[in-house]
């Protein structure tokens, strides 16, 4: 039997914890509920959990704060790992930015449907499932090299924490060197579809900034102009 998945809620508003907890639930999803960030740390710390729903605005700390501490939590390290999609009133690309260069992987504007926010829970779990059973593999690329098992990269040795996201996206160009993948392709495999330009370079520059020795300098992620990015490592 498979075991279920379990979600973090956190928000402050009772009443959207209280629908997303329905959705999730008819899903086959358990749930986790937090009110503010300080009971989302202890629920954290006291649960196992498989993804995470985080509001943007909640009084004290925020949820783009509340992000950026649980990404550095390293007495529980696979939190850095863990999914996070934050919820939020407001749908600038900037919140978007900011949300997302803080290791969110990905932004749902509270006007979508809790069928939406559902689906987009499933499409970040089917990710990081599918990472999950891969076959045991090591892409070598001399000094940045992926353990895909593990769920690791490696900079000259050293591991380079990653959001699922970062590295699943990572994963892909590495396993297609020269490859061009378009934005569009980027957009519908990662994020359903459901996004835009500025989701894709937003993770891109992350990554680069994890991987690369002179991130505006790129060794291993060029950009394509117009088009896309491509992988340039060597395999070794």
């Amino acid at each position: 039997m498979n075991m279920k998945r379990t979600v973090l809620i956190v928000d402050d508003d009772q009443e959207i914890v209280e629908l997303m907890r329905d959705y999730l639930e008819d899903e086959q999803f358990e749930v986790v509920e937090a009110y503010n960030a300080a009971h989302a740390i202890e629920a954290l710390k006291l649960n196992p959990i498989d993804c995470i729903l985080l509001d943007v605005m909640m009084p004290g700390q925020s949820g783009l704060e509340l992000c950026r501490q649980i990404r550095r939590m390293q007495d529980t390290p696979n939190l850095q790992d863990t999914p996070i999609l934050f919820l939020s009133a407001r749908g600038d690309d900037m919140d978007k930015i900011r949300g997302l260069s803080l290791g969110g992987d990905d932004y749902i504007v509270k006007s979508a449907t809790p069928e939406e926010v559902v689906a987009r829970v499933k499409a970040v779990l089917r990710r990081y499932g599918k990472r999950e059973k891969d076959v045991k593999l090591e892409l070598d690329f001399g000094r940045l090299v992926l353990d895909i098992m593990a769920h690791e990269a490696r900079i000259d040795g050293v591991p380079m924490p990653m959001t699922p996201k970062e590295f699943d996206i990572l994963c892909l160009f590495a396993e297609y060197p020269r490859q061009v993948f378009t934005y569009e392709q980027l957009l519908q495999r990662f994020w359903e579809g459901i996004g835009d330009k500025h989701s894709v370079t937003v993770q891109i520059a992350r990554i680069r900034e994890k991987i690369e020795e002179d991130p505006r300098k790129p060794a291993y992620i060029a950009n394509v102009w117009g088009v896309g990015y491509r992988f340039e490592g060597v395999r070794r």
